[in-house]
């Protein structure tokens, strides 16, 4: 070989891995189509690599997540410390890469690290969790590990690199990840890990101290174990993510956190509670991506109606809604079932994926680049909202979801990351959030010195006792958890336009009372309980002298306590009066508040209104127009999910700054007629079936 050619392959090979490094990754044009199979281990013995990649391309997929290790190897694995899939007989997962990549589709491999095999415990019972009462928490043959014990810092290191050195795979997804406290799979809450390891790192990063035994988001000993598992974690996942990406940059990494992550996955899952929650998808959604804007979101329809019955699949009707969602918001399509698609128990959603995910692949440059025009901002609490303070949480959305009110939603403790955005919305709600850490405050006071209004219900910032004098003039005097008999009167008529023949409101739950003497101006007095019956001896709803209402000015900007279950009230009884109430508070102080989107559509079409860029390669505009999606839910029953029923003639006004090109209904092709009056553009959706989209373009 001469020497000039030697030199040239040299700086080939100098010059190749900086170039992969440079190339943005392939998930960043956020156009994923995933279907998992979530195979149990007994699959691994039939799994037909031929069918599955070809069941694959029929529903248009461009990638497949499947098992590979951790719990157990699904490839034959060499490692003493990784359970290996007895019904392993032959390299499946190297067909089906092969394969898939032949199809043009990516391939992102299943790891948890969770769990070990009982074979695995037996020879190092310290690796893994211990309650604080010394019980382990277990699965059949299984065993739940301690983060900080040799097989997560160690051994899951060298199971990734097998993976990624003897497959091409595109990406690994981290199932389950994080420090566990419950056991997930039998409901059942065990607590804090006490591990030595666990003991041993938390003294090291605490100066001494011990571990919590409890869960107590007011105790500082809790605060400080929160800011370890966070250190814990994000030093875990800085090592994976240094390891991956020395392999190969292009190697995605998923999982449900944001550290050192590229795809962060969300589920959206059937619960046994009622009511309904239909708006799983879009919750998730808007949630991790306005919380997160740098990062690719896939929320994930898991198909099994439960734990118990995973060989059961949600109805046709709700993965469509689901799936909708998730393109409407801004994510791609997930979905996960239960093994192989061959063989599956429940093929009943197969022509409803189909056509979803047929729908996204023929219209794909629509899908992915969106930018919210919300000016309103939910808080959540937290990414995974459970108990009371998710149906507070839950209700607001609803209400605003039902009067076709665009808004954000962000994670309560990363409010903190995100003061560029909050100064930018007119209003911040507040649902029962009852902590919020000391960086999320300042950024909250400083939207609020910009001029951004805030509304707090329930029991909001209860935990900060002087920000709720500072925010609101309010001292909390007593809580109960008993409101029922109580009434509010809604007086101040100049507020509540809306309540014409009605002068008492219902509560229930929580029944906060503040010493309301540093607002500025108070509404909503409560009534007392009176008598509740027989009937001849109702009444006593005596004025008892406390208001349900203050209002601080700070600046130009008011802070709004409405110290009642306000979402929750609606979420769980659905009466318009409670609805009424916010939406008239809001109204009050953000007049605009309904006027982005005018529309008489039913109150159960969502209605998703974003502005949109083209997603191709080479589209370099970041605003092409607006995009109008329309989602049918009214086929939700109280317990079911039926086909929803037309809706005919759904008027739409919109304000725009700008005289639209054309208006289209992209799914059909057709071009709708509009007009442009007074910065608004208006145009009729003819018929409503299951889903509709309007391209309003520049």
């Amino acid at each position: 070989m001469n020497k000039t050619l030697l030199l040239l392959l040299i700086a080939i090979i100098l010059w190749l891995p900086g170039r992969a490094q440079q190339q943005p990754g392939w998930w960043k044009r956020n156009n994923l189509r995933a279907i998992q199979t979530n195979l149990p281990d007994y699959e691994a013995a039939t799994l037909n690599p031929d069918s599955l990649v070809a069941d694959l391309v029929k529903f248009s997929a461009n990638t497949l997540i499947i098992n590979a290790g951790g719990i157990m190897a699904f490839y034959p694995t060499k490692l003493p410390y990784q359970y290996q899939n007895p019904y392993v007989k032959r390299d499946f997962l190297k067909d089906v890469v092969a394969k898939c990549h032949k199809q043009g589709i990516k391939v992102i491999v299943r790891f948890d690290f969770s769990r070990v095999h009982e074979s695995i415990y037996k020879a190092h019972p310290d690796w893994c969790y211990i309650s604080p009462k010394g019980e382990r928490m277990t699965n059949p043959g299984m065993y739940t590990v301690s983060i900080n014990g040799p097989y997560v810092q160690q051994c899951a290191f060298g199971i990734v690199t097998e993976v990624m050195d003897n497959y091409p795979i595109d990406g690994i997804f981290l199932n389950m990840p994080g420090y566990q406290t419950n056991n997930t799979y039998e409901g059942r809450y065990m607590g804090i890990d006490q591990n030595e390891y666990d003991k041993k790192r938390f003294a090291e990063f605490s100066g001494g101290k011990a571990l919590p035994l409890e869960e107590n988001k007011t105790d500082t000993l809790y605060q400080q174990y929160l800011k370890f598992k966070k250190f814990t974690l994000d030093d875990w996942a800085k090592r994976l993510y240094t390891l991956v990406k020395g392999k190969n940059p292009q190697t995605a990494i998923c999982t449900y956190t944001d550290q050192y992550v590229d795809i962060i996955r969300h589920e959206t899952q059937a619960v046994p509670s009622l009511p309904l929650w239909p708006y799983s998808a879009a919750d998730n959604v808007n949630n991790a991506g306005t919380t997160f804007p740098d990062h690719v979101i896939s929320n994930a329809s898991i198909q099994q109606i439960s734990f118990q019955s995973r060989y059961n699949a949600i109805e046709p009707e709700e993965i469509s809604i689901r799936l909708y969602q998730n393109m409407a918001h801004g994510s791609g399509l997930d979905l996960s079932m239960m093994g192989d698609t061959r063989g599956y128990e429940d093929e009943r959603n197969y022509k409803a994926i189909s056509k979803i995910y047929g729908l996204h692949k023929k219209h794909e440059p629509y899908f992915g680049r969106y930018t919210s025009i919300a000016k309103i901002a939910v808080v959540a609490p937290g990414s995974w909202p459970n108990g009371t303070p998710a149906q507070e949480y839950r209700g607001i959305q609803q209400i605003l979801q039902e009067a076709h009110i665009p808004f954000d939603i962000i994670e309560d403790n990363q409010l903190q990351n995100r003061g560029d955005k909050l100064k930018n919305y007119k209003v911040i709600i507040l649902p029962d959030i009852t902590f919020l850490n000391d960086g999320s405050v300042k950024q909250l006071k400083a939207a609020i010195a910009n001029g951004t209004n805030i509304i707090a219900t329930n029991i909001a910032l209860n935990d900060n006792a002087a920000l709720l004098t500072e925010l609101f003039g309010a001292k909390l005097k007593s809580l109960s958890t008993d409101a029922a008999g109580n009434y509010m009167v809604p007086e101040d008529r100049a507020i509540f336009k809306n309540f014409k023949g009605q002068t008492m409101l219902f509560m229930k739950y929580n029944l906060a009372l503040y010493d309301l003497s540093g607002a500025d101006k108070t509404g909503l007095p409560l009534l007392a309980k009176g008598r509740t019956g027989p009937p001849e001896i109702i009444g006593g709803h005596d004025i008892t002298g406390d208001k349900m209402l203050a209002i601080k000015q700070h600046g130009n900007a008011k802070a709004v306590l409405m110290s009642f279950n306000v979402g929750r009230l609606y979420y769980n009884n659905g009466y318009q009066e409670h609805k009424q109430l916010l939406l008239d508070m809001l109204n009050n102080i953000y007049p605009d508040a309904e006027k982005q989107l005018i529309t008489n559509a039913h109150a159960k079409v969502e209605t998703v209104l974003q502005l949109y860029a083209k997603n191709t390669a080479t589209n370099k505009s970041d605003n092409d127009g607006m995009i109008l999606h329309l989602i049918n839910l009214t086929g939700v029953s109280s317990t079911s999910y039926l086909p929803a029923l037309p809706v005919y003639n759904i008027s739409l006004k919109i304000k725009s700054g700008y005289k639209p090109a054309r208006v289209t209904d992209l799914l059909s092709g057709r071009p709708v007629k509009f007009t442009y009056a007074d910065g608004y553009v208006t145009f009729t959706a003819d018929r409503l079936d299951d889903y509709k989209i309007m391209l309003i373009d520049r």
